[in-house]
């Protein structure tokens, strides 16, 4: 059974950072590709940034924050981390992991989300 747990949200200030986690279990994690999307409040879920499997574990990231966030694996642990530097009240939403496979409900598994809110 694939399972996705987030965790690491917080309240933070603008310009703050902060790092998420996502630990997996059920599948061999280090194959495949990882992702996080976002949900603000009122709007659609969107792609944050991709760490693909395998020895390259090439990444890609939303223009929005391309130079703020980065995008980690740790294949002994099992666990993705996005790295968020300099957070903007726009980061502000519920932050979700992703995995697709094939025991997937429609090809993707998510995770329950972790809140992450950037205010003064």
């Amino acid at each position: 059974q694939v399972q996705l747990v987030e965790s690491g949200g917080a309240l933070v200030q603008p310009g703050g950072s902060l790092r998420l986690s996502c630990a997996a279990s059920g599948f061999t994690f280090s194959s495949y590709a990882m992702t996080w999307y976002r949900q603000a409040p009122g709007k659609e879920r969107e792609l944050v940034a991709r760490i693909f499997g395998g020895a390259a574990g090439s990444t890609n990231y939303a223009d929005s924050v391309k130079g703020r966030f980065t995008i980690s694996r740790d294949n002994a642990k099992n666990t993705v981390y996005p790295q968020m530097n300099s957070l903007k009240p726009e980061d502000t939403a519920v932050y979700y992991c992703n995995v697709r496979h094939a025991h997937c409900y429609g090809m993707d598994c998510w995770g329950k989300g972790t809140l992450v809110t950037v205010s003064s």
